[in-house]
């Protein structure tokens, strides 16, 4: 038994150094990243300074990438201008050039947009440095004022946030640093919500035969900003886009806000013209109930309402599949 636990030990050691270079190639792929979004924004900032060129020079080199390079993400106009943005806002920034590539891309959209000072960014900056936060955990740091917070009250960081990181194995976790990989996101968090998510996408390809799997955490972008939709699908037989949003706790009336802000970005960012207007599910988990609700489009007639309500999955068997998954997740949990 003594050997035996000796050799798992052995084993474990591998893992430990296997798990170790993985965490250290996506440093590395991350650092060159931003070095090059970095480097393609300033060679815009100064081709943009030129007489000749002017603003129009961000449209014709999207309009050249759109043209030559379809397959290249991240090199439409509002992302080509978000790099120039991001080497405007800390070329003369000496003290965090130490810090930019250690943050992932999607965490410096967050904080650029979100951030009023250069102080606040830098704040943000370190913070998730030393939290090794993903874009949706800054995100709720930033959007809870944590640093108004903070610099009113004094009081220290927070602890790390390390359950997540242990389970992955990688800090970053990031869409950007996949994309530039070319590789599929497959990295999962092993947390309450997304345990159900995943329930949730194997029984609506289970017992909806019409919807077809687009993504997880489905990036869509207003402006400055980048929004992530839980679950999005494609319905045949209604022909329009499906998006599914998990909330834990019991259900709001502004969650149906939300959800019609992302219904519109993906019919303006993301339906075809011949396609239906988006539709959107909401599902609630708390201990005492399970709500589904529908979001649908205002311009919807009453009998396209009607054929969206009977196509759709039936909202009683989304209920009892989700306190299903609710109970599978808890034990989950605790035999952890």
């Amino acid at each position: 038994m003594d050997e035996l636990m000796s050799y798992d030990e052995q084993f474990q050691k591998v893992i430990t150094i296997i798990e170790a270079a993985k965490e250290r190639a996506y440093r590395k792929v991350n650092e060159e990243l931003i070095l090059m979004y970095r480097e393609i924004g300033e060679y815009i900032s100064k081709q943009s300074e030129n007489a000749a060129y002017g603003d129009a020079f961000v449209q014709k080199l999207a309009d050249f990438f759109t043209e030559n390079y379809p397959d290249l993400k991240g090199v439409n106009r509002r992302g080509l201008y978000r790099m120039k943005q991001f080497y405007e806002l800390y070329k003369d920034e000496e003290k965090v050039s130490t810090l930019l590539t250690q943050l992932s891309w999607s965490n410096h959209l967050k904080i650029m947009s979100a951030c009023k000072t250069m102080d606040e960014r830098i704040f943000y900056m370190n913070m998730c440095i030393k939290e090794k936060y993903s874009a949706r955990e800054l995100a709720r740091q930033i959007d809870s004022g944590y640093y108004e917070r903070y610099m009113l009250s004094q009081k220290p960081l927070p602890p790390a946030v390390e359950e997540a990181r242990k389970a992955t194995g990688n800090v970053f976790l990031d869409n950007y640093v996949l994309d530039f990989l070319d590789v599929p996101d497959t990295v999962s968090e092993p947390d309450l919500q997304k345990s159900i998510i995943q329930n949730l996408k194997n029984f609506i390809l289970e017992i909806g035969k019409d919807f077809i799997f687009i993504g997880e955490e489905y990036r869509v972008q207003v402006g400055k900003h980048d929004y992530y939709i839980d679950l999005l699908f494609f319905h045949r037989g209604l022909s329009c886009l499906a998006a599914f949003e998990l909330k834990i706790g019991e259900f709001k009336p502004e969650y149906v806000g939300k959800m019609n802000f992302y219904l519109e970005a993906l019919d303006r960012e993301v339906k075809k013209k011949n396609e239906n207007p988006s539709v959107g599910v909401i599902l609630c988990a708390s201990k005492d109930d399970e709500v589904v609700e529908f979001a649908l489009s205002r311009s919807l007639s009453p009998t396209m309402v009607s054929e969206y309500n009977l196509k759709l999955i039936d909202k009683k068997l989304l209920q009892k599949k989700l306190k299903e998954y609710i109970e599978l997740a808890d034990t989950a949990t605790d035999e952890e």
